[in-house]
Order: structure tokens, then C-alpha cells, then sequence
């Protein structure tokens, strides 16, 4: 078989690993090696759907003796089978390197014969690379569970990170769909990595020049949703992983219908859950950096992440009893527990109220995303001006946000036989300073976060509504590029109706300029002609 035919059929069996990791390693070339390796190195590309790929990243082999059912390279699946020869897999990598295609190797395989024949053909294309080749640049390489210990120590010598994929949630799962593995063989070599890590830090305090095991730490990732296991399961999982092996990252991977399998869901109709493998990596960023535990992100009462929001405002939400927080006395703990405030943004608030409180504006300037954190916070005891909203209406409103970044349905052709077609916005009172650039960046946010205004209250009016309330701060950029489009969508005409439109008193006069410039919108400049239609 030549070599491209290889090439293709083992880097698309290797598609289903989650590689998306920066290197976490930083050494920089040395005379006679060829290739370094920096914490930002491996993965500043991605493809459309997320992945890394600047490492060429490629199986050993798909010829694989297990047969588990949720996996393409399975004994018992019909598909062409191939196998590099170390030699041949380092020629490929030197080659794609000095063209500048890649900047490091992910190297994974199935189990070709037994776990320390597979190893040794990975260790032996490794330590090729590194001695004959002089190949300093990142290796990520994925250990095979159930292989000798000495194996898995030479190979982590040989590689920047190792990973050992945990597959699936529980033992259970495993049992029934990878009969061949057991989850003891998968836990021994992580606890081999994590010591044989810990031991070379050791070393290489008492001698600088001593071998590095794994630099950059230890990886796993698990399939979501080819089991029942619950988002609480998976996270609880995680929270254990991190704790007991002081992992990197868990990589969550949806599952992709690739069997027929009467033990998992049916590929018809099936859709891979990518939303939900989304939300798993917000709250697994919560575990990591925001202090959070498991247990409070999800419990018995709730034991899947809502889809509709990112899990920090879901936590918010179901425990309004800690909010609102007063940012100019709250230390670092409880500012990261607010939705809008980040790792940085907490940070730059403690250092700036040193020099005098904050306000408002000056957390704007410091990064904190107030259209999410205005709800949850005061500035010297007072919430933003105008802002008043209910539990429902918040909800309504942190959903709102959240609708753009995610998928949206697929548009169908109209009929004359179907129901009236709505436009299904989310309906939001704004509060605005009553100006006429004011008014034009309400529009401007309608349509980027696809609401539809129930009415338009100045600050100074500002009382109870049934509807969420969103206060919008002028914006002179926003309300400009709305004003630039109004000519070309309503003509000169419908401009010069809206603008005289704005300086009457008449009672809603927003709402119906509103109604006015929406229809402008869909129908043309031509629309002004039609003196009939109620707006």
C-alpha cells in the first residue's frame, strides 16, 4: 500500500480524538535538533468544528484486536485496514515539519496484536524521531492501557504529554460495551504517569539535566452520550480524575454514530450532542478555574446542565439568595461566582478599587461583561440605573444572550398552506436615556440578540414591568451604523418620517417607530408608498 493511502486512512481514523490542547510546554531549539516547542505552540489552528490541527495527528495503526461497540476501528466493522512502519511514520512527520504544515505529532493507535507490541512500535517511531532525527518538537502520545510499565515509562521519556482515554463513565458502561477493557487497566497507567511525573520533578531539582517524564502533563477524554450516565455523573467523574491524577484536561467527546449496535442509540435520525459536550467543557472550566465543586454546579434535583444557558448562570440562578454582590467589598471567591466576571476581570477589579470605588462604567472598562453581571452585582449598594426584572424575566434575558452563539434551526421554505409564520424574539422592555442615538442602539441590540421590544421606557420613567428589563447604554458607534443603514433600507422618505417621527410627543411613539422601521426593513424603500397598512 503506498504511503498517501495510508496516511489517509489512519489520520481519519485518528479524527475522534480530542486533541485541542496547547502543548503546556515551553523549550526552545538546541544546536543540532531540529524543532521547539512553546506553552502557546501546537494548537493556535483549528478546524470549522473545533479541533486542533496543526499536529499531524495520526493513528499507528487501525488493525485493532478489541471489539468495542462505540468505536469506528472495532475488530468486527468492514473497513480498509493499514499500518505505518515507525521508519515510515518518521519520514512523514520530518517531511510535513519542514514544510510547515505541522508543528508536533499526536501520535495514537489501535491494539495491534497485544498493548506492548503496540507500544513497542510506538516507542520505537518515537525514539527515532528524537535520537536519529533530532526532532525537538511537541509529541502528544496516547498510552495503551494493559501495557508493561516499563513500556509506558520509556514512552513518556519519548513524549511531551502522554494520555490514557478513560472512554466511558463508569465500569458498567465499559462492561457492556468494551468487554475487552477493564477500568482498572486504564486507571494503573494513569497512576504510573501521574508518580513517574511527580518523581522527575524530584530529579530534576537535584539535577537540572536529569530525563523529563511527560513535561507537560496528562490528558483523558470520555464519550458523552453513547450511555445514560448523567452530566452529575460525568462531572463528578472529572472533579475525581483532576484530584486523584492531577490531569491537564478532560476532554469530553460527543458521540458519532458509527455502529449499528442494538446497544446504542440508533444512527437514524441521531444527533451527535455537541451542545451538551459544549456545556460540559463550561462547567469543566468552572471545576478548573473558578473554584467550583461538582456538587453545587449539579445535584440529585438536577442532574443535567441546561442547554439553554452556560452553567455559571444556571448555578446563579438557582441561588439568587448570594446575589446581588457588592463589587467594592466582595473579595476574589465571590466575584468569580459571578456571571460576567472572569478569572482576569475579578482580578483587575481587586487591584482598581484600591485607588476609590468602582462604578458601572469602570467595570465596563475593566472587562467585566455587564450584560450578564448588571443583574447579580451593586456598585456602592445600587444596582445599574432603570434595572428592574424578575427570577422569570432574568431568565428569559440570560437565555436571550445565550440564542445567537447557539445553532439555529434550520429555515424552511414557506408555503401558502401553512400556519403564519412568527418570528419567535424574546420580548424585553428597554430602559434607554431617551435620546435619539439611544433609541437607535435599542435597535442595533434587538437585532443582535434577536429580542423584540415590548416597549421603550427613558431612565427617568423607569417603573415595574411584566417583561425583562434591559437597560442600554448609548452607544454612538452602534446607533451610527444603524443611522447609516436607514436611507438604503427606508428610502429618504421613510428617514425623514422616522426622524420627525422621534421629535413628537405622542404617547408610544418608539414602539411604533419600532413597527415602522422593522417593516421598512423586510419590504424596502418601497414600503412608504403603501398609506394602507396600519403602521
Amino acid at each position: 500500500m503506498e504511503l498517501l493511502q495510508k496516511l489517509e486512512i489512519l489520520a481519519d481514523a485518528a479524527k475522534y480524538d480530542a486533541a485541542c490542547t496547547s502543548s503546556g510546554l515551553n523549550r526552545s531549539g538546541r544546536p543540532g535538533t531540529i524543532g521547539s516547542t512553546t506553552q502557546c505552540g501546537c494548537c493556535h489552528s483549528f478546524s470549522a468544528d473545533g479541533r486542533c490541527i496543526s499536529l499531524l495527528k495520526v493513528l499507528m495503526t487501525n488493525v485493532c484486536v478489541y471489539d468495542c461497540q462505540y468505536c469506528v476501528n472495532r475488530r468486527s466493522n468492514d473497513l480498509p485496514r493499514a499500518a505505518f512502519t515507525p521508519r515510515e511514520l518518521c519520514e512523514l512527520t520530518m517531511g510535513f515539519y519542514r514544510r510547515n504544515y505541522i508543528e508536533g505529532l499526536f501520535l495514537s493507535s489501535a491494539v495491534l496484536r497485544d498493548p506492548d507490541y503496540t507500544t513497542e512500535q510506538m516507542i520505537q517511531c518515537l525514539r527515532l524521531l528524537r535520537e536519529e532525527y533530532r526532532f525537538g518538537g511537541y509529541i502528544h502520545a496516547k498510552a495503551i492501557p494493559g501495557a508493561d510499565p516499563l513500556l509506558t515509562q520509556q514512552l513518556g521519556l519519548l513524549a511531551d504529554r502522554l494520555s490514557v482515554n478513560i472512554e466511558l463513565p463508569s465500569a458498567q458502561s465499559l462492561a457492556l460495551l468494551a468487554p475487552d477493557k477493564k477500568k482498572q487497566a486504564i486507571l494503573a497507567p494513569m497512576g504510573q504517569i501521574r508518580d513517574g511525573i511527580t518523581v522527575s520533578k524530584q530529579e530534576l531539582k537535584v539535577y537540572r539535566h536529569a530525563p523529563r517524564f511527560a513535561p507537560a502533563g496528562q490528558s483523558t477524554q470520555m464519550i458523552v452520550g453513547a450511555t445514560g450516565e448523567s452530566d452529575r455523573q460525568l462531572l463528578a467523574l472529572t472533579q475525581g480524575l483532576y484530584r486523584t491524577y492531577r490531569l491537564k484536561r478532560v476532554f469530553y467527546s460527543a458521540y458519532m454514530p458509527v455502529s449499528n449496535s442494538p446497544l446504542l442509540p440508533a444512527p437514524q435520525g441521531f444527533q451527535p450532542p455537541l451542545l451538551r459536550e459544549h456545556r460540559l467543557y463550561q462547567a469543566d472550566w468552572l471545576l478548573r478555574f473558578y473554584h467550583f465543586q461538582a456538587e453545587e454546579i449539579l445535584d440529585e434535583n438536577q442532574p443535567y446542565l441546561d442547554p439553554r444557558l452556560d452553567p455559571k448562570c444556571g448555578w446563579a440562578l438557582r441561588h439568587l439568595e448570594h446575589f446581588p454582590v457588592e463589587v467594592n467589598r466582595a473579595d476574589y471567591e465571590t466575584l468569580l461566582r459571578v456571571p460576567g466576571i472572569g478569572v482576569k476581570s475579578a482580578r483587575r477589579i481587586l487591584a482598581a478599587r484600591r485607588f476609590g470605588p468602582l462604578n458601572f462604567q469602570g467595570l465596563k472598562q475593566l472587562g467585566v461583561v455587564l450584560k450578564r453581571a448588571q443583574y447579580f452585582i451593586t456598585c456602592s449598594g445600587r444596582m445599574e440605573r432603570g434595572l428592574r426584572v424578575s427570577q422569570d424575566g432574568l431568565l428569559r434575558h440570560l437565555v436571550a444572550l445565550e440564542a445567537p452563539n447557539l445553532a439555529q434551526p434550520e429555515w424552511e421554505q414557506l408555503s401558502l398552506f401553512h400556519g403564519r409564520c412568527v418570528m419567535n424574539w424574546t420580548q424585553v422592555s428597554y430602559l434607554y436615556d431617551g435620546s435619539l442615538a439611544g433609541f437607535l442602539t435599542c435597535v442595533f441590540e434587538a437585532y443582535t440578540h434577536r429580542e423584540e421590544p415590548a416597549d421603550f421606557t427613558p431612565f427617568d420613567q423607569a417603573c415595574a414591568s411584566f417583561y425583562a428589563q434591559r437597560s442600554v447604554e448609548t452607544d454612538r458607534a452602534k446607533a451610527q451604523r444603524v443611522y447609516r443603514s436607514l436611507e438604503a433600507k427606508l428610502g429618504k422618505t421613510g428617514k425623514d418620517w422616522l426622524l420627525r417621527g422621534f421629535l413628537t410627543c405622542l404617547p408610544d411613539r418608539e414602539l411604533w417607530l419600532w413597527r415602522f422601521l422593522r417593516l421598512g426593513y423586510k419590504r424596502g424603500p418601497d414600503f412608504a408608498r403603501d398609506l394602507t397598512h396600519p403602521v
